[in-house]
């Protein structure tokens, strides 16, 4: 047996049965080792940062790493972007990056680069292997640190540690409990929930799931605190019955009127939150100076518990019920901002998972959610846009049985649209609806809140409308089924009858 087999019968014994990949030569024996060793489901993309981001869907999703198949550094450069997104979202992936020979790398050939470097700046853990018969036990350290990280693992395999001789199978290691709050700091989040002050009960991680925020709002209706959560969140359960966190809106002037009203701030495995971007002559945070903070648990914690134990300490009582939903009228007309959010919550499939990718125009679907049906949002978490189509792929690996709708921004989407073709090759349940205006709207809105001069020039970098990008017929070029609408009746009809069916549909919504 070799390195590359024992790897691939560990990571099996392990849990970890997909992996994403973009291949090389120096990994063609773990690909080999793929039909030795059968019950890995590999998930081709055609660029890493497919690969990557499509690792990062699937993690949010299952709760559990995959592996992704990276060829060498620049491999994993290409990916990078959508490994920073997972690392903000503290996702558990295990990437399996493969290198230059041992005796080859010497040589300087031209592949050779700093994968370490690469790779620690988006990891919690990095190693390279030195031999076949430790491949797979540091690959199970790797997955224990993703998993209890969370977040980012890689593991560098000199081709030569994959097609020696002498792999060793090696056990899962045991992994504890998640770490709950200090009882000094709860009990501190008691007393501030107690003391009559203006109070953020700010939730990220997996406080934002159905059970812990069902704990929130009792504690919010019993205390007078507002739950919020960040910006950006990696994966909040919404819709109908589910309590709907405010969150702090991303441009700033916004951000500062809502936080300004919060004496204290109380934190569950969420941090601070904090601007995007530094503006001339305004803060860097969107709170008060004068804002008490306070940790009961950060990211990696056992959330629910603590939720519990101010819950009881606090003798709430049970949830009052949510407001009805509206009575939402017909959907036609012009496709604008507020109509498109209200048709999607409107129409969005029960136990549905929405992937946000929609930048400007796509900010009013999020307040538009609460009264859906009932199901999972996702949203790229770390700012590197082309997250969208990537993550949504991963995620509709994870959940077969569940349709994902992906809001793409059109300019975002441009970074990793051979997402698309995977989605066609694996037949997966994917809407991807492009919010198509043909301009980086997102910067424009930068360019004058950093007070920059707008000249044509200026003007000119944001704009993709020389030539206008057909959509439909990109889509359909990467195997994908598309169509194009200018108005929300149209909208509304395709969009039905697409989500009812099975496969990946692109909608180019022309805005």
């Amino acid at each position: 047996m070799n390195g590359a087999e024992s790897l691939v019968r560990s990571l099996l014994d392990a849990g970890v049965d997909t992996c994403f990949a973009n291949p090389g030569t120096s990994e063609m024996h773990f690909v080999a080792a793929l039909d030795h060793v059968p019950g890995m489901r590999c998930v081709l993309g055609l660029f890493e940062g497919v690969v990557t981001g499509a690792a990062d869907g699937y993690a949010r999703m299952t709760d559990k790493p995959a592996a992704t198949l990276l060829h060498c550094g620049p491999g994993l450069a290409n990916g990078l972007a959508n490994l920073h997104n997972a690392r903000r979202a503290h996702a558990p992936v295990l990437n399996l990056i493969g290198d230059q020979a041992t005796h080859q790398a010497p040589l300087d050939p031209p592949l050779t680069a700093d994968t370490m470097a690469f790779a620690q700046g988006v990891s919690v853990w990095t190693r390279r292997a030195t031999s076949a018969d430790r491949v797979a036990a540091d690959a199970m350290e790797g997955l224990r640190a993703a998993i209890e990280g969370p977040g980012v693992a890689s593991l560098i395999l000199p081709s030569d540690t994959c097609w020696d001789e002498g792999g060793v199978v090696a056990p899962a290691l045991p992994r504890g409990p998640r770490p709950q709050a200090d009882a000094k700091a709860l009990e501190v989040a008691e007393r501030m929930l107690r003391n009559g002050r203006r109070t953020a009960l700010m939730l990220a991680g997996a406080a934002l799931r159905e059970a812990p925020l069902e704990l929130a709002s009792r504690i919010a209706q019993a205390t007078g605190a507002v739950v919020m959560a960040p910006t950006q969140v990696k994966r909040v359960q919404l819709g109908q019955g589910r309590l709907m966190p405010a969150k702090v809106p991303y441009a700033i002037d916004p951000a500062l009127e809502m936080m300004a009203q919060f004496d204290q701030i109380i934190l569950i495995g969420a941090k601070a939150p904090v601007q995007f971007f530094a503006y001339p002559g305004k803060p860097g945070v969107p709170y008060r100076a004068d804002t008490v903070i306070h940790t009961v648990t950060r990211p990696g914690m056992d959330d629910l518990h603590a939720l519990d134990v101010l819950a009881e300490a606090l003798g709430v009582g049970a949830a009052l019920p949510l407001p009805a939903a509206p009575d939402y009228g017909p959907i036609s007309g012009a496709i604008t901002a507020e109509a498109f959010a209200a048709g999607v919550a409107q129409l969005l499939p029960e136990n549905a998972i929405l992937v946000d990718e929609g930048v400007s125009f796509g900010r009013a679907v999020y307040p538009a959610l609460a009264h859906a049906k009932p199901h999972d949002y996702l949203q790229l978490t770390g700012g590197a846009i082309g997250d969208g189509i990537p993550m949504a792929t991963g995620a509709a690996v994870a959940c077969p049985d569940r349709r994902v709708v992906d809001i793409q921004a059109d300019g975002s989407g441009l970074y990793t649209v051979q997402g698309l073709w995977t989605q066609a090759r694996e037949a997966l349940n994917v809407t991807t609806v492009v919010l198509s205006n043909q301009r980086y709207a997102i910067l424009e809105g930068e360019l004058k809140a950093v007070g920059a001069t707008q000249g044509k020039t200026a003007t000119d970098m944001l704009t993709l409308d020389r030539p206008s990008i057909d959509w439909p017929s990109i889509a359909k070029g990467f195997g994908v089924p598309a169509t194009r609408v200018e108005d929300m009746e149209s909208f509304a009809k395709v969009f039905e009858a697409v989500n009812a069916e099975d496969g990946p549909h692109v909608i180019e919504v022309m805005i």
